[in-house]
């Protein structure tokens, strides 16, 4: 019998434990793939703890997948898939292609989206079996440990700024300089942006030019961050990576008539925001999620092309425990990522 290793939960909050099972087979419209690395997202915490309806345990968390198919389900290579493809699968894990916004074409937004480590094993292991219309092509000269985080947050703080209403020489601000905010003050330069960072303490001013912001804002300073964002013209975006409701709140009185805050960073706590922040500027505010397969082969391609990768620490599979803690206690920069023998 071939087995294989695989990182589980065995209950809500429970420990890490390295088990090993029996090699599956891919089903029809599906593949198997060889982990080659997996990234660690704080939305794993989210499974983890059982927080979300339908996790089932033994929990397997991951959804920052990079790897090659090692075989394939019945169907799939009519779709253009071979053996040894270098994939990746992210929040994406695939979509019902049957309700509503699937028939729309906007499968992101699938009501039964297909999340690795939710609707499926992730990729805490050597092997995952996931839909084909999950698979996105990484492209020669990113390396699967770049990969993996680019299908989460790569592709959110891509999207989410390809998708605003800002255009090259519009001010766009980028609310937090960690995992998602690293990526998205890079990919915002890139874009063509007067890209301001935000985020606390004075210290970070280096590291915000260093990664091409043309002006950084200290939310500590004193000064208010939108006082600050008014004083440079007032931004067209505020893309809010972090993931405080406070701190995102902070930003709205910052932005330029027809303005528009895009929060990918997630809180529990409501925005203390008014209606009349937004109607007298004409002011938007809105959520963006992830992106499909698609979207994570433009997000990998424009990565290559403009030289952006993410900041990561690599660990091997049996340390993920202590790599999850490092993330969730906010010492790891920026991304930890998994990587199999």
């Amino acid at each position: 019998m071939s087995t294989y290793r695989v990182v589980q939960v065995a209950e809500p909050g429970g420990a890490f434990e390295l088990v090993e099972r029996e090699v599956p087979q891919p089903g029809p419209g599906q593949v198997r793939i060889a982990v080659e690395a997996c990234g660690i997202c704080h939305s794993d915490a989210l499974f983890l703890g059982g927080s979300l309806p339908g996790v089932s345990f033994p929990e397997v968390p991951g959804h920052e997948i990079a790897g090659r198919v090692e075989e394939l389900g019945q169907g799939v290579r009519e779709h253009g898939w071979h053996v040894g493809d270098r994939v990746a699968v992210g929040w994406f894990g695939g979509s019902c292609g049957h309700c509503t916004p699937c028939r729309e074409g906007d499968f992101i937004v699938c009501r039964h989206l297909k999340v690795p480590g939710w609707a499926y094993d992730g990729g805490f292991a050597e092997k995952v079996i996931a839909p084909a219309d999950a698979l996105a092509r990484i492209p020669e000269g990113l390396a699967a440990h770049d990969a993996g985080p680019m299908a989460c947050a790569g592709v959110t703080t891509f999207n989410g700024l390809r998708r605003s209403s800002a255009r090259p020489g519009d001010l766009v601000a980028v609310l937090g300089l960690g995992g998602l905010g690293h990526l998205g003050v890079q990919y915002a330069v890139a874009m063509g942006f007067e890209t301001v960072g935000i985020a606390r303490g004075a210290e970070k001013d280096g590291f915000a030019k260093q990664l091409g912001a043309h002006h950084y804002v200290d939310s500590t300073s004193g000064t208010p961050v939108a006082e600050a964002l008014q004083a440079l013209g007032g931004a067209k975006v505020v893309l809010a990576t972090a993931g405080n409701s406070e701190a995102i709140t902070a930003t709205v009185d910052g932005l330029a008539p027809r303005g528009e805050l895009v929060a990918i960073g997630a809180d529990s706590a409501p925005l203390g925001i008014s209606p009349a922040q937004l109607l007298m500027s004409g002011r938007v505010v809105r959520g963006h999620p992830s992106g499909t397969s698609q979207d994570v082969e433009d997000t990998m391609a424009f990565s290559v092309l403009h030289g952006i990768r993410p900041m990561t620490e690599t660990v091997p599979l049996e340390q993920a425990g202590e790599a999850y803690a490092k993330m969730l206690a906010g010492a790891a920069r920026f991304r930890m990522v998994l990587t199999m023998a």
